[in-house]
């Protein structure tokens, strides 16, 4: 079956050499050999510092126990059954609900103490924790200051600048400000890659991810550390989108479902070394600098990055194409030159160059210009567009929702945080073995219900079991886990050539928008304990029911038209069903190859 065009937001501009021939590169050079595992693990190796800066707010805004300061200098401290000679000494029991906390100063004055307000009492009879007397009652705000506990956090951005009370708002801005960054990240370097290439773009990035990661600890107030933080998350999110491309580009298709999931799995890596580093660092400028260069390593040999052979065919740079391919051949072990450049183009796309060149045939006309409109062209369509949007939607709100709200579950939050990046190792594993078994949407569909079950279920599980809520926790992380590392191979498989980047564009679109969500849904736990849980289980549930009336994908041919598309999950007669499952993956991951070189959108959105 001969392989459809290419198409792609850039495809048309940048296909000046013809279509590269994906069968015979990777068959004759290696699928993963020594060349293309090396470039891997390397490339994906800098994908842990997205994950780091992704979910390093966690620790960056967050919150310890604190009061009012009272004026003068505290003797005696009452808090409950506590007592103390220092706030400090009583501050780690605290709990606003509880009541305020009662300090005597040097002064002999009475105060009762809360979180954004302190009272004087007026003339007291002695110094006891309830006392019917009249008070004073007055707002705090920063010319009075604020008491911090130290013992748990002992430096965040919120007791630098006290993000607390009436200026808390900006505090629970940082994560949403960051992922708008993520998303104009991806728009911004997405389409540069396909101007200067994949190699400067993993260059560029990872040199700023370092800069901006450092500069980030060094910022003296809030409003520049948003700024730079907006900055790294651009190119954190550049990085994503284009090493996503970067290693497809690069390793055949018997192993491509396998890398491009697992490129998520360098992600994980991150979200665990946040867990890690804010357990073993207490300071919020010496854990972001630790946090940036972790992975520093990687700028001494990124340079030695070599271009995608994709790029540099679809440029026309042939004999820097051949270079390349004599370079992995030797590394492979095999022999340079048995490979030549010029014999890559599929041979119809060269006849027809040279037929151009002499003026025999006439050019190409241009495909006719698609629009989001056309994704819902028809009924059929329509349903499948809105349902494979909101499985972005809930797969991104899903994970980022699991990933920040674990350290709220109750017991220890790194610890919780920790097996929230852990527990994606065995989910993409799962995974991807389920994904090539027993098929995309028969994995899509249960993952989603499972997450959903695990979110109502830990609203019903009683308060003093801990540990139980938190297993249900990382039990809706597996399963969103697997349904968000899918859904980038089931939406190229469900729509047609014509329109698979816009369609694939559109669903990044949605994904970008939940991970947006995500952090002020994490905030509604102020309101309930339990209502982000209740919202993204509900969503998921319903959205796993609806995944079951999208069509199956496994074994079938890429489509190329939209007639192809609306066709898939119809019966077909006996012959036509007599396919091996296993060829049509295999052409399915073959098309993608060529499909992928051009699209800009394969990344976590996010991720």
């Amino acid at each position: 079956m001969q392989n459809p065009p290419l198409t792609g937001a850039r495809g048309a501009r940048n296909t000046c050499q013809g279509i590269m021939s994906v069968d015979r590169l990777f068959d004759e050079l290696g699928h993963f050999k020594r060349f293309q595992a090396c470039l891997y693990f390397a490339a994906v190796f800098q994908a842990i510092a997205c994950g780091i800066h992704y979910l390093a707010s966690v620790f960056l805004v967050e919150r310890p126990s604190f009061v009012c300061a009272p004026p003068g200098n505290v003797t005696d401290v009452l808090y409950g059954n506590y007592t103390g000679a220092s706030l400090e000494e009583v501050l780690p029991f605290f709990k606003p609900a509880k009541g305020p906390m009662v300090v005597r100063t040097a002064e002999g004055k009475q105060w009762e103490l809360s979180t954004c307000q302190r009272a004087q009492r007026i003339n007291p009879t002695d110094f006891t924790y309830e006392q019917l007397v009249n008070r004073t009652t007055e707002k705090c705000d920063r010319n009075y200051h604020y008491v911090y506990d130290h013992s748990e956090v002992y430096q965040s951005i919120v007791t630098d600048w006290d993000l607390v009370c009436d200026r808390e708002w900006l505090a629970k801005l940082c994560q949403p400000t960051f992922m708008m960054g993520v998303l104009v990240g991806a728009l911004v370097f997405g389409d540069i890659a396909d101007r200067v290439g994949r190699r400067r773009i993993l260059m560029i990035t990872s040199l700023c991810q370092f800069v901006f990661g450092v500069s980030v600890a060094f910022t003296g107030n809030y409003y520049l550390f948003m700024f730079i933080r907006f900055l790294l998350a651009m190119v954190s999110s550049g990085y994503l989108v284009v090493v996503f491309v970067y290693v497809t580009e690069f390793t055949g298709n018997k192993v491509r479902t396998w890398t491009s999931m697992h490129v998520h799995a360098a992600f994980a890596v991150g979200v665990m070394m946040v867990a890690i580093t804010g357990y073993l660092v207490r300071t919020w400028r010496s854990y972001q600098i630790i946090l940036s260069t972790c992975t520093s390593p990687f700028l001494f040999f990124c340079w030695k990055f070599p271009e995608t052979p994709f790029y540099l065919m679809a440029k026309g740079r042939l004999q820097e194409t051949q270079v390349l391919l004599d370079s992995i051949a030797r590394f492979n072990g095999l022999e340079p030159g048995r490979l030549r450049a010029e014999n890559l183009l599929e041979p119809e796309q060269a006849l027809l160059e040279k037929e151009v060149a002499a003026g025999v045939a006439q050019p190409a006309e241009p495909e006719k210009k698609l629009s989001i409109l056309d994704l819902f062209g028809t009924w059929r369509m329509a349903w499948r567009t809105v349902t494979v949007g909101a499985v972005w939607f809930i797969s991104s709100l899903g994970y980022y929702v699991f990933s920040l709200g674990s350290v709220n579950l109750g017991g220890n939050q790194y610890i919780n945080l920790f097996l929230a990046g852990a527990v994606e190792f065995p989910s993409y594993l799962i995974g991807c073995y389920a994904m090539d078994r027993v098929g995309r949407k028969r994995t899509c569909a249960p993952a989603l219900l499972l997450a959903g079950m695990a979110c109502m279920l830990i609203i019903v599980v009683p308060n003093d079991i801990e540990v139980l809520a938190i297993f249900l926790s990382m039990t809706g992380k597996f399963a969103i886990a697997i349904a968000f590392g899918l859904i980038y191979l089931y939406t190229c498989e469900l729509y047609p050539t014509i329109i698979r980047s816009l369609a694939v564009g559109s669903g990044s679109m949605m994904c970008r928008v939940g991970s947006v969500v995500a952090p002020f849904c994490v905030y509604l736990a102020d309101i309930w304990q339990f209502l982000p849980q209740l919202i993204v289980g509900i969503l998921a549930f319903i959205i796993g029911i609806l995944t079951l009336w999208l069509p199956e994908t496994l074994g079938e041919p890429l489509t190329s038209t939209m007639e192809e598309a609306e066709a898939l999950g119809r019966k077909k007669n006996p012959e036509e069903g007599k396919k091996d499952p296993e060829e049509g993956m295999e052409m399915n991951l073959n098309q993608i190859q060529q499909e992928v070189q051009h699209s800009n959108l394969f990344s976590r959105c996010d991720n």
